[in-house]
Parts: structure tokens; sequence; C-alpha cells
């Protein structure tokens, strides 16, 4: 319960917001009344008496909506714990879907502050699913789980986690889905310095695309990405078979920005000049903007043959 002074502070702070804030703030304020009156009678319901488990349906519907009224607050964590709550009612009913999407939601939840609940919760809807034979679930939720692990620097196991939403996809013909995990994994494995796992992966999409009038405009991206590894590698040969394969992989690829930027790039490794090197990667980047990742494999071909300066 809110102390005096407590609730002149927020007369105080309400005072001072936008009237758009403070409707919103009140709003927020509402919901979470209102799940808690929820959360308080399915409690009721669960620890009372009826027939044929009419006790776990009755509560069911309520933690549902005291859980939604917590997402509407935007009051997280109890949101999540409100759908674990409603996990547990479908646990005892033996509805295995419904206890899959509680914990997916659970885990989504508590993904906002509390990462290791959302890793637990989301991990268990993922088994369930799998079960259940529902691998484009297992999929999507495996992806929120690497995730997670990507945005607390757990490269390693983000990436193992992709892996594993990769084999769901791909068991479900997901295709889409699945190459936007296995874009991210070439992405993380590149800035780990994993080039040879990198450059895998963009050529396969790359070969996919090619095939695929949908896709044929990525093509370029694809190979730029493998060309800028390889030539991390700083290995002159094989950046030169590089660039034959690619001109076989896609006849058109020799007209593009991304060709004559990786030649030129090639050529400045060659000679060992930064300089030039720095304004091939200028010029493309006057015509299209260079990503994080482009940047960051263009200042480590830039260091190596600083490097060689110094040996």
């Amino acid at each position: 319960m809110a102390t005096g002074n407590q609730g002149e502070d927020d007369e105080e702070i309400e005072r001072w917001l936008p009237p758009e804030a403070l409707l919103l703030k009140r709003a927020k304020e509402d919901q979470i009344v209102k799940g808690e009156d929820y959360l308080e009678r399915a409690d009721k319901k669960m620890d009372g008496w009826s027939f044929f488990g009419n006790k776990y349906n009755d509560a069911a519907e309520l933690l549902e909506k005291a859980a939604n009224s917590f997402k509407l607050a935007m009051s997280w964590d109890e949101a999540g714990d409100a759908f674990v709550k409603l996990a547990g009612c479908h646990l005892k009913l033996n509805r295995k879907l419904e206890v899959a999407n509680a914990y997916a939601e659970a885990g989504l939840s508590y993904k906002k502050y509390n990462r290791k609940e959302a890793v637990e919760y989301l991990g268990k809807a993922v088994e369930i699913f799998a079960d259940i034979g529902d691998f484009s679930m297992c999929g999507r939720y495996c992806k929120e789980i690497a995730e997670i692990y990507e945005q607390r620097q757990d490269i390693g196991i983000a990436i193992q986690h992709y892996n594993t939403a990769v084999d769901y996809f791909e068991r479900q013909n997901v295709s889409t889905f699945a190459k936007q995990c296995k874009l991210k994994i070439a992405k993380l494995s590149a800035e780990m310095e994993e080039y040879p796992k990198a450059i895998k992966i963009y050529e396969e999409i790359a070969c996919l695309s090619a095939n695929n009038n949908s896709f044929k405009y990525g093509v370029r991206e694809h190979l730029l990405n493998a060309g800028l590894c390889q030539l991390c590698l700083g290995d002159n040969v094989a950046i030169k078979n590089a660039l034959e394969k690619y001109e076989d992989l896609d006849p058109t690829f020799s007209g593009t920005q991304e060709y004559k930027l990786l030649v030129d790039l090639a050529v400045s490794l060659g000679e060992k000049n930064a300089a030039k090197l720095m304004d091939a990667a200028n010029e493309y980047d006057s015509v299209t903007q260079l990503d994080a990742l482009r940047t960051t494999l263009l200042l480590r071909v830039r260091e190596s043959i600083y490097q060689s300066y110094r040996t």
C-alpha cells in the first residue's frame, strides 16, 4: 500500500505529465488492478472444489484474462507468472497444445527483463511442440532463445540455437525462416572470425537465391559478404578462385558494384596498400552504405595490411 508521501509524490509526477502520457499511465494502472483481481479469483477457484475439473477450466479463463491485462499494462514479469500458472491449469486438464502456448507466452513476456526465465519457458514450449510434431513452432521459439543469447553476447550458444531452429524449420519446409537463421549464423560466425563457416553459408544461400527469381537481387549481397570473409583470410589465390566461382554462379555479378569492390580490395590487399583499400571502400560506401558487419570486415582487412608492415 502506498504511503501518504508516495501518494503525494505520484500526484506531483502526474501534474507534470503531458495529457497523453497521463492517460497511458492511468490505463496501465487500471489494467494492473484488473489483472490482480483476475489472479485472485483464479487462485480461489483452484483452491476450491468442483466436479470434473471444472475449477481448472474456470481458473484457466481467469488466468488468461489476468495475463493479458498484465501484458496491456506492460507488466511483463507479472504476465509471465500468470502464463506459467495458466500452463499449470492446462497441464491438469491434459491439454498439451495449450500448455505449450502458455509456456511460450510466459517466455516471451519474461524476455523483456528476465532472460533466464524466458529461456527456461521457451525451452519447455519447444519440448512440447516437438512432442506434438509442430516443428515450425519449435523453430520459432528456438530462434527466440537464440536472440536472447545473442543479446547477452553469448554468441556460441546463440549459434547453437539458430542451428537448431534451422533444423526445425527445414523439417517443416519453412525455407524463408530457415534462410533467415542461416544468415544470422553466417553473420555471427564472421564476427567471431570463423570465416570458412560464414563463407560456406553465404555461398550456399547465394547459389539457392540465383535459382529463384524472387531472391536473385540478393545474390550480390551474399557474394559480397562471402568475398569479404575470403579477404579476411588473406589467401590471394583463394580470393581469385572465389571471384571466378562467383562469376560462374551469377553471370551478371561481374557487372555489379559489389564485384568491382571485391576486385579492387583484392588488388589493394595484394599490393599491401591500405590507403587504396580504403579508397575503394569509400567509393562503394558513397553509393551503397556499408553496414556494420562489412565495415568490421574491411577494417580487419586493413589491419592485416598494417600487420604485414610490422613483420
